[in-house]
């Protein structure tokens, strides 16, 4: 089934197996999603009136309002950036290039369509992959091929098997090569070098120019001036195993067949249509104008990022882009500051507002075993590379969330992010003689979480440098 396709509940069920709670957060973007679905099939006239309603998430960090946002772009296949707010109000240039999110936007956006085309491709880029690799061992369809290769080979006293030839031989050899026996030989391809960039000093704010002129001299191809130059997309032969080359010439010839024009087409209508621009931290620009100090530089950006928000044309190096239809998710602990303290133009911008509640201690046991990615398989994944046997019971589980809930209680609160540093402090000695216990099954119980951090947390001082 077409991911975009999903309903709301079968969106949000999706969500929850990577996403642990936050079940308000999950209905409003599941919401929001597929109204973009409802959108596409709405009359003509009615279509372009009808504007994405924009979310606030508000909470504490590492609560999962990011993973949300992200989860939810992957999910629906669409382009997605995330940007800091707080980035806007460095020393400079207040406000300066607000813009570029879009710019970002629209360079994700032609990525992930290139990406898809390429899928498309990969069975006929791979035949003809497999055709410059029959070439370079020497099963050509005819002699030349060969006795050229032979001779080369006797000249530098190198024996060179002799290959046999035809059709009939070039289609044995060919099945042999998708059969995998071919793989450890060695073999001469020829393979598009990408070369230092060509990147002129520009003024802060056009980087995409400078990046655009790279491009085109790259496009421009093997011209002899522009190489002197450093430019021009040259191409470099390399002795590799038959097997990476015909990875390496898959990616080229792939990328060689991609009609370009119709992904810039469609990169621009997906950017403009499905595109989401994740906005954190929004909550550090909370601020009114006319006030003194850091407020005029926070109100000013809120005056930027405005007329993006509401809906404006934005010049890219692909076209001009409407933001009108692009769904902008904000985030905040709002701590220090309350959304209303947000200019009313913006936080008008932004119809829904969702509270994202804290972790406990039942919240992160389940995020160390429930999701698919969870921190307990990832170091399960990681240390059977080495041969190591990890296991944690559940008692062992349920005793380092009591530990990361505590020391979120009694230090700064950072959510899901706290079992990072938890579980590394945990696993550090296992880690690192991992390679020495190979073959080994090691059980991690509560006795030995407690003695690896009871020290740690013991000391208050200690505790808020490695915790």
């Amino acid at each position: 089934m077409d991911p975009r396709n999903l309903m709301p509940r079968e969106i949000v069920a999706e969500l929850d197996r990577y996403i642990i709670g936050q079940g308000k957060a999950k209905r409003a973007v599941a919401i929001a999603l597929r109204n973009r679905w409802r959108r596409q099939r709405v009359s003509d006239e009615l279509r372009d009136e009808i504007l994405p309603k924009n979310i606030i998430m508000i909470g504490p960090t590492g609560v999962g309002k990011t993973e949300i946002a992200r989860r939810l772009a992957r999910l629906a296949g669409a382009p997605f950036v995330k940007v800091e707010a707080s980035k806007f109000t460095e020393v400079g240039y207040v406000g300066r290039d607000v813009d570029s999110m879009v710019r970002d936007l629209v360079e994700a956006s032609v990525k992930l369509v290139k990406e898809e085309e390429m899928d498309k491709l990969r069975g006929r880029a791979g035949e003809a992959a497999e055709d410059k690799v029959l070439d370079a061992l020497g099963f050509g369809s005819g002699a030349f091929g060969l006795g050229f290769r032979n001779a080369v080979q006797r000249v530098r006293g190198e024996s060179e098997p002799e290959r046999p030839q035809g059709t009939a031989g070039r289609d044995r050899a060919r099945a042999q090569l998708r059969a995998g026996t071919l793989d450890d030989e060695d073999v001469e391809v020829e393979l598009a070098e990408k070369g230092v960039p060509f990147m002129p000093i520009m003024a802060p704010g056009m980087e995409d120019m400078a990046q655009g002129l790279n491009e085109m001299m790259n496009q421009i191809g093997n011209n002899p001036i522009l190489s002197m130059l450093g430019g021009g997309q040259k191409k470099r032969k390399r002795k590799l195993k038959v097997k990476e080359a015909l990875q390496l010439l898959t990616e080229d010839e792939a990328g060689r067949m991609v009609d370009m024009e119709r992904v810039t087409r469609e990169a621009l209508d997906r950017a403009q249509n499905a595109g989401i621009i994740f906005i954190d931290e929004i909550d550090k620009i909370a601020g009114r104008e006319g006030g003194h100090g850091p407020d005029v530089s926070r109100g000013g950006v809120q005056r930027d990022l405005l007329p993006i928000v509401e809906g404006s044309n934005v010049n890219t190096k692909y076209g001009m882009v409407k933001t009108d239809h692009v769904l902008f998710i904000a985030a905040g602990a709002f701590h220090a500051a309350k959304v209303s303290d947000l200019i009313p133009e913006l936080h008008g911008r932004f119809p829904i507002r969702v509270e994202l509640s804290p972790l406990g201690r039942e919240e992160l046991v389940r995020i160390l075993k429930e999701p698919r990615n969870s921190l307990v398989k990832q170091y399960v994944a990681l240390l059977a590379t080495e041969g190591v046997d990890l296991q944690l019971t559940e008692e062992a589980i349920e005793e380092v969330a009591r530990v990361a809930a505590d020391v979120n209680e009694r230090m700064e609160n950072i959510g899901a992010r706290r079992l990072h540093t938890v579980m590394e402090r945990l696993l550090d000695e296992i880690s690192f003689d991992a390679s020495e216990k190979r073959g080994q099954r090691l059980v991690i119980d509560p006795k030995y979480v407690r003695e690896r951090l009871e020290d740690v947390l013991a000391d208050e001082d200690l505790s808020k440098y490695i915790l």
